[in-house]
């Protein structure tokens, strides 16, 4: 049967990612991989979640750890994450709380909360890829975030309205983005909110890597800085979305979105058609470790990661050619390089695989528009120091020979 002849017209816009396809390239043991933005797995505290699988397969909480659940989520873990989110400013309570099957999955579930065909995402160039592969597959229509320029809400208003569109959400990671390793200020932020709020649309905070700050001035969460603004979180248009993932565990699943009540209604609905809930045992886990030990483990992520970072940075200094720029993030895990004269990313690529083993992502796939042949994205984290230092090197010594 040809099924091509019978996918939905949506299926057209969802495309494979460009970085699971890199992932594999890790099972090559002579490469050397900038690509995937993944923690180092050595730093995954693994005897804590072996204790705290064991503890929730005790007779007492075996029942709840592998029965069905409720849809929000595994509440003594709503009550942590309400814990820590009032640390960094924003007061809520566990009803503002929703557990997601990742970060990922939040994003793909406020994607079809609010857009319809042809409705007006505002998203930076670059994004996150994995922003755009959720909203894709609803059908937007894309506008470029600008928050440094002199573009008005006016200016989105009417260019939506020209294409039949309204603005419906402004989203964006304003801490060591994906990609760029960029962070929003705290003018830019606040510039954000108002935007969206003559606009009267939605902002998405994707916060996923919040807290991986190694350096610089700490700035306020969007949602946080709404809400000394407006008072109550109920009042707030900011729908700030977390993770464990580049913390504690990326293959546990376990996310989480905060928000103003009706919206985590809507998206608790959502998330009943979808799976019904995140595996509880999973989040029991989480909890049992987060509980115990997440400053301590945070902590011990930022002394390997700045490390890592500044290695990096120090290797691209040395080797790399004229022509050639990048970003200093103060945290996360990513730089962010432009390359010389417009040179294609991803042709670099397949020569740098080819002749040098380095292996990168390119940064068209970032961009909505599919500019930014000439970017390419960097990430430091699961990578020993010889390793960054002679991906580096290979990696400078080919840019200067084309």
């Amino acid at each position: 049967m040809q099924f091509d002849q019978i996918y939905a017209s949506r299926n057209t816009r969802m495309k494979a990612s460009e970085i699971r396809e890199l992932l594999k390239l890790l099972d090559q043991p002579d490469i050397i991989s900038f690509a995937g933005g993944i923690p180092d797995p050595a730093l995954f505290p693994a005897d804590e979640f072996a204790d705290a699988f064991k503890n929730a397969l005790t007779p007492e909480r075996q029942a709840m750890a592998l029965q069905y659940s409720v849809s929000e989520g595994y509440l003594p873990l709503r009550d942590w994450i309400v814990e820590e989110m009032a640390k960094i400013g924003i007061a809520c309570d566990a009803n503002n709380v929703l557990i997601t099957s990742g970060s990922q999955q939040a994003l793909d579930y406020l994607g079809k909360l609010f857009l319809s065909p042809g409705d007006t995402a505002l998203v930076g160039w670059p994004t996150y890829l994995g922003a755009l592969a959720a909203f894709n597959a609803y059908e937007p229509r894309y506008d470029r975030l600008s928050l440094k320029g002199n573009r008005t809400a006016e200016s989105y208003a009417e260019d939506a309205a020209d294409a039949g569109s309204a603005v419906k959400f402004a989203y964006l990671s304003p801490d060591f983005a994906n990609p760029t390793g960029e962070t929003l200020d705290r003018a830019g932020r606040l510039r954000l909110l108002e935007l969206a709020d003559s606009l009267e649309c939605a902002v998405i905070e994707d916060a996923a890597y919040q807290s991986l700050r190694y350096d610089g001035e700490v700035v306020p969460p969007v949602l946080a800085l709404e809400q000394e603004r407006k008072g109550s979180i109920e009042d707030c248009r900011t729908i700030y979305c977390g993770s464990f993932s580049k913390t504690l565990s990326p293959g546990l699943r376990i996310g989480w979105a905060v928000a103003a009540k009706p919206v985590i209604t809507q998206m608790v609905l959502l998330k009943q058609a979808a799976d019904l809930h995140s595996s509880t045992i999973n989040q029991m886990a989480v909890h049992g470790v987060a509980e115990a030990r997440f400053d301590v483990h945070v902590a011990q992520l930022h002394v390997v990661y700045q490390r890592r970072r500044d290695v990096m940075l120090a290797a691209l200094e040395e080797h790399m050619p004229e022509g050639v720029s990048w970003t200093r993030p103060e945290g996360g895990m990513f730089v962010w390089m432009t390359l010389p004269d417009r040179m294609d990313g991803a042709q670099l690529l397949a020569r740098s695989l080819e002749t040098e083993r380095v292996a990168f992502v390119p940064g068209q796939a970032f961009f909505a528009d599919g500019s930014g042949q000439d970017t390419i994205r960097l990430s430091f984290s699961n990578s020993n120091h010889a390793a960054i230092e002679d991906g580096i090197a290979r990696l400078g010594r080919l840019l200067g020979s084309v």
